[in-house]
């Protein structure tokens, strides 16, 4: 395939060519006006070709709107792109291509695919995008729009497959739910290296939507609620446990009572089973000895 690369075409200004393409057509008429006055048939030979030039000229006007560009092709061959807006005139024999400047959005559908534990989810990204090269995005891929379309989705695909939904694991250092920016910088890496050739830059790409698959979906959840229950009873314990060795230091350092290790060990069973219980402990009060 050969490499083709935006190069500024050859064009003049609009309103030079209006003012020649009337001078154009006064010279014509005063040809034609002197051909009838004179009865002169040898003028016709010239009024014709200039008459014929001067509508063949309109063919090459066009105006240009900031962030479009205009393609140039003649008879196959690329002659150049025009960037600068305003009013201008080109060869009239090329094809003009108009191609969008500005940036665009693609939000791409909603996708099933498999976490790296296999998990099946649900995700779709938005991709902010803008051509910066005219000639490969009209030349080098046969639609630029339906590429981009593609070779999203696919890197979508390839980013999810490497990371895991959520960090189920110790050895998860990123997760989709977790890391939404880098996972967001990551795609814009993979989608940039897929769309260089057809001369697209990603501005920008977002995680629009991320869940998991309806199939699984409530199977997942009880899982995160049994990990959010594990995880808020681990902290009570440490709480707990923090709380009986402040109360027996403070005890042995203020000399209140001495208490061998049956009688601590008594008193931290006590203790813990008043903070860690889910229910509220009922106070015995104790009117003997603790033997």
């Amino acid at each position: 395939m050969d490499a083709i690369t935006e190069k500024n075409a050859a064009k003049m200004s609009g309103f030079l060519m209006v003012l020649l393409v009337v001078l154009d057509f006064l010279i014509s008429g005063l040809l034609l006006y002197r051909g009838i006055v004179t009865k002169e048939l040898s003028i016709l030979y010239f009024y014709f070709p200039i008459v014929i030039v001067g509508f063949l000229t309109f063919n090459g006007f066009m105006i240009i709107q900031p962030n479009e560009s205009r393609v140039l092709v003649f008879f196959g061959k690329y002659l150049g792109t025009v960037r600068e807006s305003g009013f201008w005139w080109v060869n009239p024999f090329t094809t003009k291509k108009k191609v969008s400047l500005r940036i665009h959005n693609f939000n791409s559908d909603k996708i099933k695919v498999n976490d790296l534990h296999g998990n099946p989810i649900e995700i779709a990204a938005v991709i902010v995008w803008r051509v910066i090269d005219s000639a490969r995005a009209i030349f080098d891929v046969q639609n630029y729009e339906q590429f981009i379309a593609i070779q999203s989705e696919t890197a979508i695909r390839g980013i999810v497959s490497q990371y895991g939904y959520d960090s189920s694991t110790e050895t998860d250092k990123m997760s989709l739910v977790g890391n939404q920016n880098e996972i967001a910088d990551e795609l814009k890496k993979h989608t940039q290296a897929r769309l260089d050739i057809a001369g697209i830059e990603i501005v920008e790409t977002r995680i629009s939507y991320l869940a998991y698959a309806p199939e699984i979906a409530q199977a997942m959840l009880r899982r995160q609620q049994a990990q959010a229950v594990v995880a808020a009873r681990t902290k009570i314990v440490e709480g707990a446990v923090g709380m009986v060795e402040l109360a027996l230091k403070s005890l042995s350092e203020n000399h209140i009572v001495d208490l061998d290790n049956e009688k601590k060990a008594t008193m931290v069973n006590n203790l813990l089973v008043a903070l860690v219980s889910e229910v509220q402990a009922q106070p015995v009060i104790n009117a003997g000895s603790l033997y």
